[in-house]
């Protein structure tokens, strides 16, 4: 069997690792952005949680390439959701431009971004993340993941919710 077939017949692998590279270009994207609104006078708020998060996403992938059997055919229906996140992301990453981190940087004197999904939901970007973790591992039928993850992803969420609440709460106000 060639390495092509062998994945071909495996899709778990080859859908993990798209999600893990779309996940290490956003980390270097959020980076990038990050650095240039620092140098620029933003701040950074909440940053003891961060590494948590980067925890929390890597073990997620990691649970489901060690807990899913690799030749589990996966609910199409559901990685056609996990994929309409996919275009919600980039909607979301698109409507903050230069704004968009995966931490949480201020910048006092810019006005809150209201278009795209912001026009009608506060943190759309937790919306679609909470609902990846929910669905890809469903996807594949393994529910004890889905679960978990989810549970873990919401409390850490609501800790960061708070952080970022407050930070943006003197912007909300004018």
């Amino acid at each position: 069997m060639s390495p092509i077939q062998a994945l071909a017949d495996r899709p778990v692998l080859w859908i993990l690792a798209l999600v893990a590279v779309q996940r290490l270009g956003e980390l270097w994207l959020a980076r990038t952005n990050a650095e240039r609104l620092i140098a620029h006078g933003a701040r950074e708020v909440g940053a003891a949680h961060y590494p948590l998060f980067i925890a929390l996403h890597s073990s997620w992938i990691v649970a489901i390439l060690l807990t899913t059997p690799w030749l589990s055919q996966p609910n199409w229906p559901l990685i056609g959701v996990f994929a309409l996140m996919q275009f919600a992301r980039f909607w979301v990453v698109a409507s903050l431009g230069p704004y968009w981190t995966t931490r949480i940087i201020t910048v006092d004197a810019a006005p809150l971004v209201r278009r795209g999904p912001y026009r009608w939901v506060r943190h759309p970007n937790y919306w679609v993340v909470s609902i990846e973790i929910l669905v890809l591992p469903l996807a594949f039928g393994n529910w004890p993941v889905a679960a978990l993850w989810t549970v873990l992803n919401a409390l850490l969420l609501r800790h960061r919710i708070r952080i970022e609440e407050g930070a943006l709460a003197e912007r909300r106000a004018s």
